[in-house]
């Protein structure tokens, strides 16, 4: 887009077409590609969190009702029965 130079006297206009026009060149440039990437990691690592607490709390349920298991099985163990 080309606007020109040409101002229409609406302050409001004015400052919108010089925003589009700034926003316009840094996409051109490719200055925008370095917050974008810096996202891209943000939400790469959210998801390995988000994972690995997911993993952690499956196995952290795992050995809780294993080691219950394990502690009922000693308090009720006599010589004539087993687990």
């Amino acid at each position: 887009m080309n606007f020109g130079s040409r101002m229409t006297g609406l302050p409001a206009v004015d400052f919108l077409v010089t925003f589009l026009r700034g926003r316009i060149d840094r996409a051109r440039s490719g200055e925008l590609d370095r917050g974008a990437s810096a996202v891209e990691w943000v939400i790469i690592s959210a998801v390995v969190v988000a994972i690995v607490g997911v993993v952690a709390a499956i196995i952290n349920s795992a050995l809780s009702d294993g080691a219950n298991k394990v502690g009922d099985c000693i308090k009720g163990a006599n010589a004539e029965k087993t687990c």
